[in-house]
């Protein structure tokens, strides 16, 4: 009983994160007129500071110590920070150019990209179900290009950016907390420095725009950390296969405001682009589930044999 009510919560935890992350497109337009670089500095520097709130809560700063003392971590830390401030700043470009849909899709193909990346860099083997899925996401994306008329590098450069994230995350090993704060630490001074100088120009936003617009600049620290928060109490409570399935949340419902609430173009060549990824994604999610029920059954099958061997009398 106590595993499934712990289950329970962690799906409701993976809800709210991966709802969050798929509304936050209704947010940044009410950051306007912020243009896109002062918006991720702000996100930068309000976001060390929730972070810096939690952890001292949590009373963990032990691992601080610890970063400092592995120069490859730190550097490791740096690359992951100005990786992902690309994938941030362009995400609220992209949002606020009436680009939401196009963003849903760098999302939509991520995990195909990290596949990508696993066999070109880490060695990997796919199945054949998942070479079909790669190939159709190849497919997809000549169409998209056809049909905007150029590559769809905004989805392209979400995609690749953030699996190269993932990539670097795994490397480091280090909590979704924890590695917050060490990113959000490392483009603190120069984010901070970005605002102070366009307060001296006279084009920030932060002061001139009433204490509303100073308000919501300051929240972007809290639709950072929140929703990563919400996403380590999913982790820990429900298997990674069902993770798997909840991050499509995100990209639908993301997907759907550039449709039905930004009344974005979706002109037939796109709608069969998108058909195209869809499809791929069904297939990776059916190999995906085929493989783990494949995996536990013979487990299943091993563990009476075992159990059945009788114990050898030492010698």
């Amino acid at each position: 009983m106590k595993a499934e009510n712990e289950q329970r919560t962690g799906l409701l935890y993976g809800f709210g994160a991966y709802g969050m992350w798929g509304l936050v497109p209704l947010f940044w337009p009410l950051l306007e007129p912020s243009g896109a670089i002062e918006i991720l500095a702000h996100r930068m520097v309000w976001s060390l500071a929730v972070v810096g709130l939690a952890l001292l809560a949590l009373r963990r700063w032990g691992w601080i110590r610890e970063l400092l003392r592995q120069p490859r971590k730190l550097g490791l830390t740096a690359l992951a920070a100005t990786v992902i401030s690309v994938n941030w700043g362009l995400y609220i470009w992209a949002v606020n150019n009436e680009h939401v849909v196009e963003a849903s899709l760098g999302y939509f193909i991520n995990p195909l990209v990290s596949i990508a990346i696993g066999v070109l860099l880490l060695g990997e083997r796919l199945r054949r179900a998942q070479w079909v899925a790669v190939g159709l996401s190849f497919v997809a994306v000549l169409v998209l290009a056809v049909g905007y008329g150029r590559p769809p590098w905004i989805s392209l450069v979400l995609a690749f950016s953030f699996a190269t994230y993932g990539l670097i995350k795994k490397k480091l090993g280090m909590g979704g907390l924890e590695s917050l704060t060490a990113e959000t630490a490392v483009l603190f001074l120069p984010a901070l420095g970005y605002v102070l100088w366009l307060g001296a120009q006279g084009r920030s936003t932060f002061t001139s725009h009433g204490v509303t617009h100073s308000l919501l600049l300051a929240a972007t620290g809290l639709v950072t950390a929140v929703p990563l928060v919400f996403f380590g109490m999913a982790a820990i409570r429900v298997p990674l296969s069902t993770l798997g399935l909840l991050q499509y949340m995100a990209p639908v419902f993301q997907f759907g405001l550039g449709v039905l609430y930004f009344h974005e173009a979706m002109p037939p060549e796109r709608w069969a682009g998108f058909s195209l990824v869809w499809a791929a994604l069904v297939i990776l999610t059916w190999d995906a589930l085929r493989t783990a029920r494949r995996s536990r059954a013979r487990l299943a099958a091993a563990a009476p044999t075992v159990l059945a061997t009788p114990a050898r009398e030492p010698a």
